[in-house]
């Protein structure tokens, strides 16, 4: 059975820093191709997007969404079967509740992804 958890959410003034993490189990953390960990968010009232994701081979490939580049760092430890989101220079639009994921990169990309974690909240105040 996969589990996905997150942890490090907060509260923070716009400017600060937080690092989520996800630990998971039940699931092959690297090297299998075609598969991918990343995060999402949601904000009240809007749709649930995607934030980063990294592929599983080795150290993984990043790609981030336009709204996050160059601000956050998405890596993964493979030893600890952990993933993790490096979020600086947050914005009050940063905030929202972000899920940790898995699963084949297609289907993750498009949000469709069968493993979630529960969620970890992150708010941003001006």
């Amino acid at each position: 059975q996969v589990q996905l958890v997150e942890s490090g959410g907060g509260s923070v003034q716009a400017g600060g820093s937080l690092r989520l993490s996800c630990a998971t189990s039940g699931l092959t953390f690297s090297g299998i191709p075609g598969y991918c960990m990343g995060w999402f968010r949601q904000a009240p009232g809007k749709e649930r997007e995607g934030v980063a994701t990294i592929t599983s081979e080795g150290n993984g490939n990043p790609s981030y969404a336009d709204s996050v580049k160059g601000r956050f760092t998405i890596t993964k430890d493979n030893a600890k079967n952990t993933l993790y989101l490096q979020m600086n220079s947050l914005k009050p639009e940063d905030t929202g509740m972000y899920y940790c994921t898995a699963d084949l990169c297609w289907k993750l990309v498009e949000g469709f992804a069968d493993n979630w974690g529960q969620g970890t909240q992150v708010t941003v105040s001006s």
